[in-house]
């Protein structure tokens, strides 16, 4: 038997212009910051935006906006709260800030009831948080969630960069939309991502300087949008919608 949320999850991303998945091969990338900076930027741009954190292992989205006590309405299903002028969605809602202990059957169950009773409004464009690497919470949001298109992060690491190689040749199988590749973190500029990207014919959107800015920022969105890091991302913006 068919489970009747599916047919669901479709319709709730009818008012949803573009789906934008940030995601890594690996954790510890920066990816997390890039959604949260990217969101806010195309906010800054007159768009209507929506941020949705799916990363069930290490939610971070809510500490980048500062974001407590902040919950959704229910009205047949959840709306959204607002933060700093985002669509805010993140499994913190409701696990806090607990680890949600979830493998297997369990984490797709998890986002197929995320998914299905989340209600978006109009939006221009939804930003989503991913888990980071191949797992079955990134397998499922590629087959729930329509018209994903993807950015990838990544550092100069050369662990990183073959685990995010690995996540693109997988998205290229599969037939997924990448827009590229951001490569964050940078202290000294190189050449050798860019050139392997090309080997496999994927984008190069650019580069993110390590920005020392950043820690002191998490937790205030105003003084994030004054580092040099988000001045960059909104540069990039163009390249990745």
């Amino acid at each position: 038997m068919s489970d009747p949320r599916l047919a669901v999850i479709e319709r709730r991303f009818d008012k949803v212009g573009k789906v934008i998945a940030v995601s890594s091969g690996k954790g510890g990338v920066g990816k997390s910051m890039v959604a949260t900076s990217l969101a806010l930027n195309l906010r800054d741009q007159g768009y209507k935006v929506g941020l949705l954190d799916l990363d069930f292992t290490s939610p971070a989205t809510h500490v980048i906006l500062g974001v407590e006590g902040l919950y959704p309405e229910e009205e047949y299903g959840i709306i959204p709260p607002i933060a700093h002028g985002l669509r805010y969605m993140s499994i913190t809602h409701y696990s806090l800030d607990e680890p949600a202990p979830l493998r297997g059957v369990d984490i797709s169950n998890a986002i197929i009831e995320l998914l299905a009773i989340i209600r978006w409004e109009k939006l221009d464009y939804l930003v989503v948080d991913m888990p980071p690497g191949i797992s079955d919470a990134t397998l499922d949001t590629i087959r729930l969630v329509p018209k994903l298109e993807f950015v990838v992060i990544t550092t100069p690491s050369k662990v990183a960069y073959q685990s995010v190689r690995r996540l693109l040749i997988l998205f290229k199988n599969l037939g997924i939309s990448v827009r590229g590749v951001i490569e964050n973190m940078v202290m000294k500029p190189g050449t050798d991502i860019r050139s392997d990207l090309a080997k496999i014919e994927i984008d190069y959107i650019g580069e993110l300087a390590y920005c020392d800015e950043l820690e002191e920022a998490i937790g205030d969105p105003a003084r994030l949008a004054e580092t040099s890091f988000y001045k960059k991302i909104g540069e990039l913006s163009p390249k990745i919608i």
